[in-house]
Order: structure tokens, then C-alpha cells, then sequence
């Protein structure tokens, strides 16, 4: 009896085994996401006023990877101090092209894997500058320096969640142009 006990258990630890290879084996054949991000580089004008000037630009998420991946925030961080230039506020925003918001959440999206109908998806880095201490749009911008912008973003699949980000460039001398000053 005791050795049919152990016979037992034997049977029941191999087909354990075999199922958990089973496992492996089928995770490592459909893949892992692989997603490579492609900035557009350029700023584009989206409108201006007295006060302000909203500019936008876009950036590529691609999957090339066999499984799926999910953005699931993405954050777009002006780096423009007081310190360092005090006439402007600079505000940023990150959205789905093809899902825009007014209440500046970003809603998860899927992407997904390589070869599929959507394997790619825009999203959307804004920033807003205000002038600020009285002086008009055109004063503000005229000093305002060229300004480093975090896009960061929560990015998932079979992988661990994990931050990623880069960092794109506003440069002064565009804006200015952007703005006809």
C-alpha cells in the first residue's frame, strides 16, 4: 500500500512538471512585446491667444514584439523652472490620437503584436505656455530658452510593468517662429 502511495505521488509530480514545462514552452513560442518608440521631432501649432500658446507634437509607439503590450499612462513633464525662466508656465499633457480627453487622463491602450491590424499607436505630447508676472505672450517668449519635455510612460505586456521615457526638445527659436515673433 505505502508503495502505491508513492506511485501515486510520483504520477502527480511528473504531470505537475510536465504542465509547468507545457507552460514554458508555450510562453516562450508566442513571445514577448517589444515596443520601439519614434519621435516625429517637430512641434506643430495648435492655437494661439493673448495669453497663451498650445503646441503639440507626435510620437510612434510600435510593437514589434509577438505579444501584446499596454501603455497605461503616459505623462508629458515640462522641465522649465521658475528658476530658470520665470515669464512662462509651461503645462504639459500626453493623449491618444485617436482617443483624445478633455480631463487630462490617459486611458489605457493596447498595442498590438507585430503584423496586426493595430500594432502602433500616436500618442500625443501638448504644451501649453502661458505668460506669467504681466508680461504679454510676446514678451514671455521672446527671452524663453529652449525646454527639455519628459514623455513618460507605464508600459506593460508579458514583461514586468515599468517606466519608460525620452525626452524631446522644445527649442525657443521655434516657438518664437511658431508663434510669428
Amino acid at each position: 500500500m505505502f508503495d502505491t502511495i508513492i506511485f501515486v505521488i510520483d504520477v502527480v509530480l511528473i504531470i505537475i512538471l510536465l504542465g509547468l514545462i507545457g507552460i514554458k514552452l508555450y510562453l516562450a513560442y508566442i513571445g514577448k512585446e517589444n515596443v520601439v518608440v519614434t519621435p516625429s521631432g517637430n512641434f506643430s501649432l495648435v492655437e494661439k491667444n493673448n495669453d497663451n500658446i498650445l503646441l503639440e507634437t507626435s510620437v510612434v509607439f510600435k510593437n514589434i514584439g509577438t505579444s501584446c503590450a499596454t501603455i497605461m499612462d503616459a505623462i508629458c513633464r515640462p522641465q522649465l523652472p521658475y528658476e530658470q525662466y520665470d515669464k512662462i508656465e509651461a503645462r504639459g499633457k500626453a493623449e491618444w490620437k485617436d482617443a483624445p480627453r478633455e480631463d487630462d487622463y490617459f486611458e489605457a491602450v493596447l498595442i498590438y503584436k507585430k503584423g496586426d491590424e493595430r500594432d502602433e499607436i500616436t500618442i500625443v505630447p501638448k504644451v501649453r505656455l502661458t505668460a506669467r508676472k504681466g508680461a504679454s505672450l510676446e514678451e514671455a517668449l521672446k527671452g524663453m530658452p529652449d525646454i527639455n519635455i519628459e514623455l513618460i510612460w507605464l508600459e506593460t505586456g508579458r514583461v514586468p510593468v515599468n517606466y519608460k521615457k525620452i525626452i524631446l526638445r522644445l527649442n525657443g527659436d521655434d516657438v518664437r517662429k511658431l508663434a510669428n515673433i
